[in-house]
Formats: structure tokens, C-alpha cells, sequence
């Protein structure tokens, strides 16, 4: 079978198939690229989804990936994002081993093409030249066949004549053999002609158009063949990374498999637990005796200018109940003329009612454990240092963690001192290498720094001993896990700190001080917000530098000069001021104070 026999005489129609092929083989080639274009398009789509839902750094989201089924969720995010590069892997393998290679192979096969039909058209183009060539010689030949017969029934004409010279007869004579001379080698031209044409005619047929015909055929198959291994590479291109995506999938299986319910649940136990027993039952309060209610109250009163605190851990008063209450901001002091159970403490004497605001405020901040809870609690803005504003098992948990970063940053300064220390010797060793002497500074302050962080890591270390001194004995599993509040075992030297401690970061003390230690810390914010500006009472210059990260806090540069507005009341921070509108507390250890003369005397 072939296309020189079958089809010698379609040079057209087999010129316009072969275009058509070529069309086809492009269609393809556009297809495949509009494939990879959707592949790439899938491919980011999927990789921007992925990235949407991943966890912001350094926010409240990269804590609930605690859980085994967010964590789940964030393994399904890394394999869709593997998953898009796969999608990635199958275009470029599209874009390299099909369109490129297509793109190339329609080029060459063009270029064979014209080559092709450009000597089938030169062929063609010759045969129609001998064609032509027959035919002239062919009609020279009848004319002078013609011109003999009339020629020689001329001489015959006059050679019968009598009237006709002998002269005239010989003329006519010569005239008919000269055209029957001319016809001959017409004929001969004509016969050698038409042997030729023949013979052109015969290799053009069954020669020349047959091989020209016969490589289009060649090229054409080859071109069936090369789109049909371009379609086996589009789904092998799919093939190879089926296994890669389908481990992808495993790993989203595995990880949703690895889903614990009871481990979350334990989880949230651990994130919220306090450490609090529940409240007990409420004493009944019998109005009907207004005698006895006075006296309650008078001793209550008592118990408060004292300003000490009897810890009663029976949970029976109304102020155990804010475990489960959330508690709002106190209303400011009713008038007088309110009565008296509209006042939140019970009914007050005439004196109390129209005892001052600020002597309130006096006796207020003559008592001193009550000051430095309500100084802590300016002071930490977001909460204080010691987080005496949690319940006790997450400040468990929040003084174990700053310990555990402590001890990380003492390891790194120690593997800084250790590394600067080797650098030294080879220093001492090799003179040439560099000068020992330059790093003695960075190792002083490396020192420094490391005995900064021991006494932090000393000072939290103290706390936790505190906390954990409260909770009941257990094992380290139990330890981690859970953490009841005991307060039966807590002196009363802790009672500021403990009083303190509730779940919405109030400052309470015992139960008929609550509202006590509520209100007038309330109050006084209120009153004092708009006061003036305190005085200056000194300067100080900034030993190191200070970030000041919590609320209430400065941040100081190292030999920064600044002015002290407060000194360390004894717990460990002096406040002082940049200018009218910056100013908070920095740890005194951070700054060199310079009192003023009149300051000290006063």
C-alpha cells in the first residue's frame, strides 16, 4: 500500500491532507499548553490556600495547634501544599517533554513538507514541458504534411496544364519535393519527440511522483506516530506522580487517624484548669435579727482597717462565687441619701457616709500588703511579673515556662562565652591570628548577662516553689497534667499573693474583703486617671538595654539618660519618665539612679 500507486494522481488532495495533519498536530500542541497553564493556575490556587489557613506566627492561632485535630488540620495544609507541587511537576514535564519537543518536531516537518511538494511541483512542471514540447512538434509536423500534399497536387496540376511552360512545371516540382522533404523531418522530429515525452512520461509516473509521494507518506505516518507517543507522554506524565500524591493523601489520612479525642479533652483540662475548689454552700443570713447583722458587720469593719487577712477556705461566702461569675466593673459609691441596701458592703454609720474620698484613699494605702498587690497590678499592665494574677495551676505552668526559656537563654549565652573562650587561646596561641585583648569585653558582658539570667531564673524558680508548695503532693504525670489549689497549706505571709490570685485576674482577699479590695482600687483608678504629673525626684542613666515589652513598662536604650519619678518601693522597679508623654517602671538592677539632694532629705 502505498501512496505513489494508489494516489499518483492526487497531488492536491494529498497537499491539503498533510496541511491538516499539521493543523491537527498544533491543535494538540495548544491543548496540552492550555493543560499546563490549568495545572499551574491549580497549583498556586491550592498553594494559596494552603498558606491562608496556615497559623500566623507568633499568635493566639499557633496555640490551638496543640490539639491533635488542629494539628491534623495543619498536616492536611503541608500535604496540599506538596500536593500543588506535584501539579507544578506535571506541567513542566508537559511544558519540556510535549510542547517544546511538539513545538520543534511542527517546524521540522514543515520545512520537510514544502521540500516535498516543492519537488513534486518541479516534477509536474516537467512533464508539462515535455508535454508541450510533443505537442508543438506534433502540429509542426501535420503543417507540413499539408503543405507537401497541396504542393504536390500543385505540380500535378501544372504538369498537366499544355498551356504551362516546362519552366513553371519544374518549379512546381521542386516546390513539391522541397515540402515532402520538410514533412519527413517533421516526422522524424515529431517521432523522436514523442519517444522522449514517453519516456518522461513513464519515469514521472512510475518513478519520480511515486518516491516524492511516497516520503510524504513516510512523513505523514511519522507524524500520526509522534502525536500518538506525545498523548502515551501526557498520561505517563500523570502516571509518575500518582504515587507521589497518593502518599500525600496517605499522610492526610494517617494525620486524621491520629486525631485523640481524650487527648485533646485532657488538653483543655490543662489549658484551663485553676487549681480552685469548687464554691461551697452559702450561709443563710437571717435579716430578721438587725442586732446581730450590726455586730457581724462592726467586726467585719474591724477586720479591715486591720488590714490583715484571715484566709477562711470553707468556700461558703458570696465572694468564692467568681469561679463561675464574671464579675463587672464596681459601681462608684452611692450617695448619701441612698439607703442602705443599696450600699454593696450593708448599711454604713452617718460618719462613714460622709467620710471624705481622699481619707478613704489614706487609709487605704496605709496598709501595706493591699499596696503592693495593687501596685503589681499597675505595674504589670497585661498582668505582673510573678503572674499572681492566674489561678494557680496555669501560673504553675506560665512560671515553668518562663524558667525553661531562661535556662534556654543561659544555655545559648554559655555556648557563646565557651565558643569566644576557644577563640581566645588560639588567640594567645597565635598572635598573628588576632588580638586575645578584643574579646575580653564581649566575654565580661557575656558573664554579665549570665548572671542576670541566674538570678532571673533563681527568682521564678522561687515563685514556682511557691506555687507548687500549694498544690497537693503527686507525681511528675500528674504534676503536668493537673493542679488543685490547697489553701489550707498556705501561710499567712502569702495571703497578699494568694488573695490575689482568680480566674479574671482580680485582687481578692478573703471573702468579706472582696468588695473591699474591689472598690477603692476601682475607685481610686477612676479618680486618679486625669491627676497630675509626679515631680521628678532624680535621674538615672540605663546600664543595659531594656525591651519593655508588657504594659506599663519603658523600653531604655544601654547609657541612656532619663529622669526617676518613683523609687523601688522594694520590689524591684523604678518608674521614671522620657518625656511628658513616656514613662513606666524598668527594673532597678537595669539603671544607675541619682537622687536629688532635696529628694533624699525629704
Amino acid at each position: 500500500m502505498s501512496w505513489g500507486t494508489e494516489l499518483w494522481d492526487q497531488f492536491d488532495n494529498l497537499e491539503k491532507h498533510t496541511q491538516w495533519g499539521i493543523d491537527v498536530l498544533e491543535k494538540y500542541i495548544k491543548f496540552v499548553k492550555e493543560r499546563t497553564e490549568i495545572e499551574l493556575s491549580y497549583a498556586k490556587q491550592l498553594r494559596n490556600l494552603s498558606k491562608k489557613y496556615q497559623p500566623k506566627k507568633n499568635s493566639k492561632e499557633e496555640e490551638e495547634y496543640r490539639y491533635t485535630s488542629t494539628r491534623a488540620f495543619l498536616a492536611t495544609l503541608n500535604e496540599m501544599n506538596d500536593y500543588a507541587g506535584q501539579h507544578e511537576v506535571i506541567s513542566e514535564n508537559m511544558t519540556s517533554l510535549i510542547t517544546g519537543e511538539l513545538t520543534r518536531y511542527v517546524q521540522e516537518l514543515k520545512q520537510e513538507r514544502k521540500s516535498h511538494f516543492h519537488d513534486g511541483r518541479k516534477a509536474q512542471q516537467h512533464i508539462e514541458t515535455c508535454w508541450k514540447q510533443l505537442e508543438a512538434s506534433k502540429r509542426r509536423f501535420e503543417r507540413d504534411c499539408k503543405e507537401a500534399d497541396r504542393a504536390q497536387q500543385y505540380f500535378e496540376k501544372m504538369d498537366a496544364d499544355i498551356n504551362v511552360t516546362k519552366a513553371d512545371v519544374e518549379k512546381a516540382r521542386q516546390q513539391a519535393q522541397l515540402r515532402h522533404q520538410m514533412a519527413e523531418d517533421s516526422k522524424a522530429e515529431y517521432s523522436s519527440t514523442l519517444q522522449k515525452f514517453n519516456s518522461e512520461q513513464h519515469d514521472h509516473y512510475y518513478t519520480h511522483i511515486p518516491n516524492i509521494f511516497q516520503k510524504i507518506q513516510e512523513m505523514e505516518e511519522r507524524r500520526i506516530v509522534r502525536i500518538g507517543e506525545s498523548m502515551k507522554t501526557f498520561a505517563e506524565v500523570d502516571r509518575q506522580v500518582i504515587p507521589i500524591i497518593g502518599k500525600c493523601l496517605d499522610e492526610i489520612t494517617k494525620a486524621a487517624e491520629s486525631i485523640d479525642h481524650k487527648n485533646d479533652s485532657q488538653l483543655v483540662i490543662e489549658a484551663f484548669k485553676s487549681g480552685f475548689e469548687p464554691p461551697g454552700d452559702v450561709d443563710f443570713e437571717d435579716f430578721t435579727q438587725p442586732m446581730k447583722r450590726t455586730v457581724s458587720e462592726s467586726s467585719l469593719s474591724n477586720s479591715r482597717g486591720d488590714g490583715k487577712s484571715e484566709p477562711k477556705f470553707g468556700g461558703k461566702s458570696k465572694g468564692k462565687l467568681w469561679p463561675f461569675i464574671k464579675k463587672n466593673k464596681p459601681p462608684p459609691p452611692p450617695p448619701a441619701s441612698a439607703s442602705p441596701s443599696a450600699v454593696p458592703n450593708g448599711p454604713q454609720s452617718p460618719k462613714q457616709q460622709k467620710e471624705p474620698l481622699s481619707h478613704r484613699f489614706n487609709e487605704f494605702m496605709t496598709s501595706k500588703p493591699k499596696i503592693h498587690c495593687f501596685r503589681s497590678l499597675k505595674r504589670g499592665g497585661a498582668g505582673p511579673e510573678d503572674f499572681s494574677n492566674l489561678p494557680p495551676e496555669q501560673r504553675r505552668k506560665k512560671l515553668q515556662q518562663k524558667v525553661d526559656e531562661l535556662n534556654k537563654d543561659i544555655q545559648k549565652e554559655m555556648d557563646q562565652r565557651d565558643a569566644l573562650t576557644k577563640m581566645k587561646d588560639v588567640y594567645i596561641k597565635n598572635p598573628q591570628m588576632g588580638d586575645a585583648a578584643s574579646v575580653d569585653h564581649r566575654l565580661a558582658e557575656l558573664g554579665q548577662n549570665i548572671e542576670k539570667l541566674r538570678l532571673e531564673v533563681q527568682k521564678f524558680e522561687g515563685w514556682l516553689a511557691e506555687v507548687e508548695g500549694r498544690l497537693p503532693a503527686r507525681t511528675e504525670q500528674a504534676r503536668r497534667q493537673s493542679g488543685l489549689y490547697e489553701a489550707q497549706n498556705t501561710s499567712a505571709v502569702n495571703s497578699c499573693a494568694q488573695d490575689r490570685e482568680s480566674p479574671d485576674g482580680s485582687y481578692t482577699e478573703e471573702q468579706s474583703q472582696e468588695t473591699e479590695m474591689k472598690v477603692p482600687a476601682t475607685d481610686f483608678d477612676d479618680e486618679f486617671d486625669d491627676e497630675e504629673p509626679l515631680p521628678t525626684i532624680g535621674t538615672c542613666k540605663a546600664l543595659y538595654t531594656f525591651e519593655g515589652q508588657n504594659e506599663g513598662t519603658i523600653s531604655v536604650a544601654e547609657g541612656e539618660m532619663l529622669y526617676v519619678i518613683e523609687e523601688d518601693k522594694g520590689d524591684g522597679w523604678t518608674r521614671i519618665r522620657r518625656n511628658e508623654d513616656e514613662e513606666g517602671y524598668v527594673p532597678t538592677s537595669y539603671v544607675e539612679v541619682y537622687l536629688d539632694k532635696n529628694a533624699k532629705d525629704s
